[in-house]
């Protein structure tokens, strides 16, 4: 399975809580943090081709999946797939 991407920032909720979901699903994910790394709103909003508001923005790959509540969804239908 290809790997998750977490773009988040210190501080963030749900930035926490969806690097705790990839671990408890014990898939792999590389989290980077924008501040960090020196990443603005509008260097994702060229990656995702939208506007950026909130952390944390989460991709599968190459895929763009959202924010928290998306990569929530995404992953109920990865272990529907699974079964």
């Amino acid at each position: 399975m290809e790997r998750f991407t977490v773009f988040g920032r210190p501080g963030c909720g749900f930035c926490v809580r969806a690097k705790e979901v990839l671990e408890k699903k014990s898939l792999n994910y590389r989290y980077v943090d924008i501040h960090a790394e020196g990443i603005s709103k509008e260097d994702l909003e060229k990656t995702i081709g939208k506007p950026v508001e909130t952390v944390p923005q989460v991709f599968h790959g190459k895929r763009y999946i959202g924010g928290f509540q998306e990569l929530d969804a995404y992953l109920k239908t990865l272990t529907v797939k699974a079964c």
